[in-house]
């Protein structure tokens, strides 16, 4: 059964009495404002084209603590504009004020106190009763999955094979989606999927996914769907670089990459065909589609994920042929995007968007999802409920250079391995511990969880140490977005080095250490790591190495982390260190 109407604003009228206060944008305004108190979840219709928009929720079924980055550097043209604010400089752009709900679902600051006021955000059943409430107010309301949805962090994810988020999916009731980890459950999972559970119901969509020998595209490249009359068409984009920041040999011969040429004759061709409203659904990250917003015309708006941004307001990119909305909905399930168009004559007369936190414990679940989530738990729930140790300190991961929980992850390297040096993979994907709550196998298989977990222990020279460090950042902070690959900094542990994002590639990196020793170019290091895109490894997955670490240690602390020395970016907005 379903909140009724008078049910779901009774609990809105709970949340305003909490002080809980998130307006709605003004029709086509740049900023969202946040002055007057209101209902959260309770928006004014507008227009008569709407669509709803989550994406990167990385198999978060429950709702989880996720703390925001309070590193997210921006280079080049994209230094202190949105995306790249982080906290004070957040809430100032935005006008959210400190110490609010909106203040804990968007920054770090003050984020265990914050997060322990007002709980924990997300969840498929709470995301399910919110998108029923938004859609019945807004009939016809599309519902867009930006991908990152079957892999990466999900321990019933990786034991199901991503069935458990494929129903989780059609219970939410999706229409369209793309991809980029849903790949990494191979080539022939995927064509599963989209054949035998989506069917007819739901389009997965990509237009920049070829067949690497004949040249024709994977997947369809747009759907055409009608919301109350009005054609509207959303164009796919899928992750451009998954063969090379994820295993290629998992998709063999499918070609990817941005290809924005094909991208506007996709765009044309569906304008062609009678398309009022054009919508790309991206994975691209928010710099690039920032970019490709200045050079494609006919795009109203590309709603994006990848990046794991959330931001509370579209920023309008004018190109040669008018104006393109740019939205990104931030990742874990904790945002949902409610875009309305008033679409007259063919033509967008005025928009109005929200991106809203989804409190936990100011939406009730939805039942039938409940069900279904409990149904996928209850097989494992002796492993996921194991507790491994206590951690004395905040674990996260977000942050362009290291997080507490790849702290733990790099230290259990090193001793477990017997290694120097330890590498752990820059995702942006992993759930918050708050201090003095116990460390789950689940929360170790939310930093964790995906098909090519291998641990390895390799002889590597100073130079080649060097060279995985530089790659790693050109990937981050080159200037030109479209050779961005929107992770983090490669985590390291032992090693301590110095960087400058604002050099070019070959540069950044400089001052390498080891035991107060400078690394040394011809000398050989003992370097572990996991996660290698290179081959199918056979051996130990990194989540039984750190479990086992975790288990000995009983009470952990992370008591420095290992961050490098940064160089030329102390007073960018997206550094608060």
């Amino acid at each position: 059964m379903n909140l009724s109407r008078r049910e779901f604003l009774q609990v809105l009228a709970a949340a305003s009495a909490a002080g809980f206060s998130f307006n709605a944008a003004a029709e086509g305004a740049a900023t969202a404002s946040r002055k007057a108190p209101c209902n959260p979840y309770e928006l004014p219709p507008f227009g008569n084209v709407s669509l709803l928009h989550y994406t990167d929720c990385h198999g978060q079924l429950l709702p989880v603590h996720f703390r925001e980055p309070n590193v997210n550097l921006g280079v080049a043209g994209m230094r202190g504009r949105p995306p790249h604010l982080v906290g004070e400089a957040f809430l100032k752009h935005y006008g959210i004020a400190p110490g609010s709900r909106e203040a804990n679902a968007f920054t770090y600051l003050d984020f265990v106190d914050l997060a322990r006021k007002y709980g924990k955000v997300g969840g498929f059943a709470h995301l399910s009763t919110l998108v029923k409430h938004i859609r019945a107010q807004r009939p016809g309301a599309l519902l867009l999955d930006g991908g990152d949805t079957w892999g990466g962090g999900s321990a019933t994810g990786l034991w199901t094979n991503a069935q458990d988020m494929v129903d989780a999916q059609k219970l939410l009731g999706i229409d369209v989606m793309t991809g980029h980890w849903e790949f990494t459950f191979g080539a022939s999972r995927v064509q599963e999927i989209i054949q035998n559970d989506f069917g007819d119901k739901i389009d997965f969509v990509a237009q920049n996914v070829f067949d690497f020998d004949w040249g024709e595209r994977i997947f369809k490249p747009y759907v055409i769907r009608e919301i109350n009359g009005t054609p509207v068409a959303i164009i796919g984009q899928s992750f451009p670089y998954t063969p090379i920041a994820n295993p290629g040999y998992m998709i063999p011969g499918w070609s990817f990459g941005i290809r924005d040429e094909e991208m506007q004759q996709v765009v044309d061709e569906a304008r062609g065909k009678g398309a009022q409203v054009v919508i790309v659904l991206s994975h691209n990250g928010m710099d690039v589609d920032l970019k490709m917003a200045s050079r494609v015309t006919g795009i109203d708006a590309i709603m994006g994920g990848h990046t794991h941004d959330a931001v509370p307001a579209p920023v309008t990119v004018e190109n040669a042929g008018g104006k393109t909305l740019v939205i990104n909905s931030g990742s874990n399930g904790k945002f949902l995007s409610v875009l309305d168009l008033d679409v007259k004559n063919g033509k967008i007369a005025g928009y109005r968007f929200k991106l809203l936190p989804v409190f936990a414990n100011l939406i009730e679940p939805d039942p039938e999802m409940a069900k279904h989530i409990a149904g996928v738990r209850e097989p494992y729930l002796a492993k996921l409920n194991e507790e491994l140790a206590v951690s004395d300190d905040l674990l996260y991961r977000r942050g362009n250079f290291n997080g507490t929980f790849d702290q733990l992850i790099c230290d259990a390297l090193i001793e477990q391995l017997d290694a120097q040096i330890s590498l752990s993979p820059g995702f942006r994907w992993g759930v918050s511990v708050l201090p003095g709550q116990p460390i789950t196998f689940e929360d170790l298989m939310t930093q964790t969880a995906l098909t090519y977990p291998t641990v390895t222990r390799n002889s590597f020279s100073g130079e080649m140490i060097k060279t995985i460090l530089e790659d790693v950042a050109d990937n981050i902070f080159h200037e030109d977005p479209y050779y961005q690959q929107g992770g983090d900094m490669v985590r390291v542990g032992g090693l301590k080095y110095a960087i400058d994002p604002t050099k070019p590639i070959g540069s950044r990196i400089t001052d390498m250490q080891l035991d107060g020793k400078p690394i040394e170019a011809d000398k050989n290091y003992v370097v572990a790591g996991w996660a290698s895109v290179a081959q199918p490894l056979e051996g130990t997955p990194v989540w039984d190495v750190v479990a086992d670490w975790l288990r000995s240690k009983k009470v952990v602390r992370v008591s420095e982390l290992n961050v490098p020395k940064l160089i030329n970016v102390g007073d960018n907005p997206g550094l608060a260190l």
